[in-house]
């Protein structure tokens, strides 16, 4: 079973005991939360999460010139990240 869920302002895909990386959330590690499912919400739907550990993705380079103007700079970015787990999907 799989239910569609939004996590910090997006959808996601969740099936019970998978792994996925969010927008940092407030929780503390180890916390666990319960969202309500479907638009409208389904009537006695619920998903479980825990939070297992807040981290920063990859990082990404934004690189930007402007030809024959020797205009170039560089910037670095690194999101931060919540990684959850879905403990529970309750009808």
């Amino acid at each position: 079973m799989y239910a569609i869920v939004e996590i910090a302002g997006q959808q996601f895909k969740v099936e019970k005991g998978q792994q996925i990386f969010v927008n940092r959330l407030h929780e503390e590690e180890g916390s666990k939360g319960s969202t309500k499912v479907g638009a409208p919400t389904v009537a006695g739907a619920n998903v479980e999460a825990t939070v297992l550990q807040h981290c920063k993705g990859n990082k990404i380079i934004v690189f930007k010139k402007k030809r024959r103007k020797g205009y170039q700079t560089s910037n670095g970015h690194r999101q931060y990240l919540s990684k959850i787990q879905i403990e529970s999907i309750t009808e």
